[in-house]
C-alpha cells in the first residue's frame, strides 16, 4: 500500500519525504558532493507502526544507488536498518 507513494527528494528543506495520509515523513539530510549525511528520519504518530520508515529508508537507498551516491548514517533508525540489512552498506561513504 505504502510502497506504491512516491518519494521526493525536497531539496529546499534537506529532506527525502513521502506524503502519507496527507502527512510528511521524512529523512532529513546534510549534502557534500555525492554524499548524503543522513541525520534524522521521522514518521507523524498517527501513522507509526505501519512500516513506513522502514520504507522511506528503502526507497531512499535506492533513490541513492540510483543516482550513484553515497551516504554516511548519522540517524539511529537507518543505522538500526543497516544492521539488519547489511546490503546496503555498499552505499556508505567511507
Amino acid at each position: 500500500m505504502y510502497n506504491e507513494l512516491p518519494l521526493v527528494n525536497n531539496e529546499a528543506n534537506h529532506s527525502f519525504e513521502m506524503i502519507v495520509e496527507g502527512q510528511r515523513a521524512f529523512i532529513d539530510y546534510k549534502h557534500i558532493g555525492d554524499t548524503y549525511l543522513l541525520i534524522h528520519t521521522e514518521v507523524p504518530e498517527a501513522l507509526r507502526n505501519r512500516g513506513i520508515a522502514k520504507i522511506l529508508v528503502e526507497k531512499t537507498f535506492k533513490y541513492l544507488e540510483e543516482s550513484h551516491l553515497k551516504m554516511r548514517p548519522f540517524c539511529p533508525y537507518v543505522q538500526a536498518y543497516l544492521k539488519s540489512n547489511p546490503d546496503w552498506k555498499r552505499l556508505i561513504d567511507e
